[in-house]
């Protein structure tokens, strides 16, 4: 059985959320075309993600042995405890759909975080002559980035606009994940007609994503 991982990064109800709405929806045609699929939902505006302490860590991107982890405070132990978890929650998925909005060319603060969490010394990366490497590329994995912005961006200046997509792309290929595709809610503008256009124009390119893809 596939595990699909829903991330999703906005503090709106999904609703109103441009890009929770169309996450919701490749979710739900993932789901439509594979049965066996176990869905697990990550909302990183109502999970606990831990800031990243020095005294968390052994060595570069290693989390601290036992020993170490039994000096921490309780509340510190907790935190190690949380990101292990959230790491080993983002290893054994199969597909990934998060859904972010643009926020100053980037994305909000508590995906960084995020990322910052999942990224682990013998867990997603393993450094082979003091070089990282990335360690997903052990399965066939695909990661699906659905983001929302008001404004319709020309795909002549998107690279240099999308700072927080190329972020996301660059850093999940740099783990091993190869398969990456980009579903972007763009316009959704000032009014409820502007942003519910938006969101049909992208809900028209899930079935072809998901072909593509599966």
């Amino acid at each position: 059985m596939k595990k699909l991982l829903y991330i999703t990064v906005n503090s709106k109800d999904e609703a109103q959320s441009s890009c929770k709405t169309v996450g919701r929806r490749v979710v739900n045609a993932i789901i439509q075309k594979y049965s066996e699929v176990q869905l697990e939902e990550l909302d990183l505006y109502k999970e606990h993600i831990p800031q990243l302490k020095g005294c968390y860590f052994e060595s570069r991107s290693a989390i601290v042995n036992a020993e170490a982890k039994g000096k921490l405070s309780v509340e510190e132990q907790n935190e190690v405890d949380t990101i292990i978890r959230l790491c080993d929650q983002f290893r054994d998925a199969d597909i990934y759909v998060l859904a972010a909005p643009m926020w100053s060319l980037s994305f909000p603060a508590s995906l960084k975080e995020y990322i910052d969490c999942v990224i682990q010394s013998g867990k997603t990366i393993e450094f082979v002559d003091n070089k990282p490497h990335g360690m997903l590329g052990n399965k066939h994995r695909v990661f699906i980035y659905v983001q929302s912005s008001g404004g319709n961006i020309p795909w002549i200046i998107r690279p240099a606009l999308n700072k927080g997509l190329n972020y996301v792309r660059d850093i999940m290929k740099f783990i091993g994940i190869e398969t990456f595709e980009e579903l972007l809610v763009d316009g959704t503008g000032t009014t409820e007609k502007e942003r519910q256009q938006a969101i049909e124009k992208a809900t028209d390119r899930i079935g072809g994503l998901i072909t593509k893809l599966f």
